[in-house]
């Protein structure tokens, strides 16, 4: 029998219903996974059911697509560490960035039992951190909410990114290169549903990183992404404000306080994302052609002359 934790009525409905699961058939599919990556000479990876679920309902229980992302995941970790390899959730820099909340996931689910909803700010100084050291402690709590929390697991994640805070130096820091890594390691390897993306209080100044950003996502996620005005009104009319934080009016928690409780989740999870050092890949020991991670998305050049231009 499979181990992990049993869903709601309600969200066991949706898996069924919307992701193609068979609950009888949970048991078999977990072990074709397992047997997989066991058989792969390149790859290290997790093989415990409450993790590889995930991937099967991110996947919508297509083992081809979940083997895909799998085998990304741990390749985005490897070669790029310094954006989601963390391993040390008591490394003093670590606990410095994630306690500035840029990103802060909101208590409450979208209509009580939907999507998670994720506030994004750019809330830190340039001149002291780049946005990879940003994400750093970002993907661990992208990691540890896809696997432990049942509502993004079959729901997925809503984002919303506030611009209130932005300069035109925080999207310089936004290249081409550093958006392809998190558009490769969020849509592509990441096994959430992205319902929706909503970009709040945007400025003239940004409207070339929209233009990068919608050149990179899947037409699929495209369809998905609002620009919206100055202010949350116009987010109201897609999110009722009681779902948003308290610094938009709403009644869904402070973001300073959530980033700050979130500590406790990290303290929780030491050993688990201690763990992760363990696990990647190895290029020279992967079958066939090297996976290239640079061509994912055929974009070069710089964000500077995406705004000159």
């Amino acid at each position: 029998m499979a181990n992990i934790r049993p869903l709601s009525e309600e969200l066991q409905k949706i898996a069924i219903e919307e992701l193609g699961e068979v609950p009888s058939r949970i048991s078999a599919d977990l072990k074709a996974l397992k047997t997989w990556i066991e058989q792969q000479p390149h790859l290290r990876a997790r093989t415990e059911d409450q993790f590889l679920i995930q991937f099967l309902r991110g996947s919508k229980f297509s083992l081809e697509r979940a083997k895909e992302k799998i085998d990304l995941f741990y390749s985005l970790k490897t070669k790029y560490p310094e954006m989601f390899g963390a391993i040390d959730v008591d490394e003093p820099r670590f606990r410095e960035i994630h306690n500035l909340g840029c990103y802060t996931i909101l208590p409450i689910p979208l209509n009580e039992n939907g999507p998670r909803i994720m506030v994004y700010r750019f809330n830190y100084s340039i001149d002291l951190y780049s946005n990879e050291d940003i994400y750093y402690p970002s993907s661990a709590m992208f990691e540890l909410t896809m696997r432990n929390d049942p509502y993004t697991g079959i729901h997925g994640i809503i984002l919303i990114f506030d611009f209130s805070q932005g300069s035109v130096k925080h999207f310089l820091q936004l290249t081409p290169s550093v958006c392809k890594k998190i558009v490769s390691f969020m849509e592509k390897s990441m096994p959430v549903r992205v319902p929706s993306v909503y970009f709040i209080n945007v400025p003239t100044a940004a409207q070339a990183f929209f233009k990068l950003i919608v050149n990179l996502v899947s037409e699929k996620l495209r369809k998905r992404i609002h620009i919206l005005g100055k202010g949350v009104q116009e987010l109201t009319q897609y999110i009722p404000l009681k779902y948003l934080p308290s610094d938009y009016g709403g009644k869904n928690g402070c973001l300073n306080d959530l980033a700050n409780d979130y500590n406790k989740i990290f303290d929780s999870h030491r050993e688990y994302i201690r763990e992760n050092a363990l696990y990647g890949t190895n290029e020279s020991l992967r079958p066939g052609k090297p996976l290239n991670l640079e061509g994912l998305h055929g974009l070069g050049g710089s964000f500077r002359k995406l705004v000159v231009d």
